[in-house]
């Protein structure tokens, strides 16, 4: 019985957090427009999912800055750890459904956040996770390059 209050508590506190997160502006793509940098990086970010599903390495290794870190659920590690784990299968990003989309750009770094389902094929085993990740491009000579990429994974489907 004290369990199960506390747990009501709980969800009664963080109700208010996650509709507000939910509802802020720029997280959904169908209710902004975005400026032509924008949607650079949001173009970018669609390819890099396409890359990633088609294990195309190499190409992501002219994306992924030598200094990038990848956080998962099951980790973090640098460019060299990520690209060796597309190129063996260990992990295989079969689909990202993308969901909400929302980009800020700081001078010569990018934010995106992408509200996906993630279809992969994880140690041979194919499993669906949302996640809210966070991708930082940083520009430099003129050119995006990936500096950071972390899974956040939610708690319910949709993040809401």
């Amino acid at each position: 019985m004290k369990k199960s209050i506390i747990v009501l508590f709980w969800m009664a506190m963080m109700l208010p957090f996650s509709s507000s997160f939910s509802q802020q502006p720029g997280l959904n793509q169908t209710t902004r427009s975005f400026t032509p940098e924008e949607q650079e990086i949001i173009n970018l970010s669609k390819q890099k999912w396409q890359w990633m599903s088609d294990k195309n390495a190499d190409v992501l290794a002219s994306l992924f800055h030598q200094k990038a870190v990848f956080v998962h659920m099951g980790g973090a590690w640098g460019t060299e750890q990520e690209l060796n784990i597309i190129r063996s299968g260990g992990i295989w990003y079969k689909k990202a459904d993308i969901h909400d989309v929302s980009v800020n750009i700081i001078d010569n770094t990018a934010i995106l956040l992408n509200r996906i389902d993630l279809l992969a094929v994880v140690g041979g085993n194919e499993v669906t996770n949302p996640f809210m990740v966070t991708e930082v491009y940083i520009k430099q000579n003129g050119k995006w390059t990936l500096g950071a990429l972390s899974f956040t994974r939610l708690m319910t489907p949709g993040g809401q």
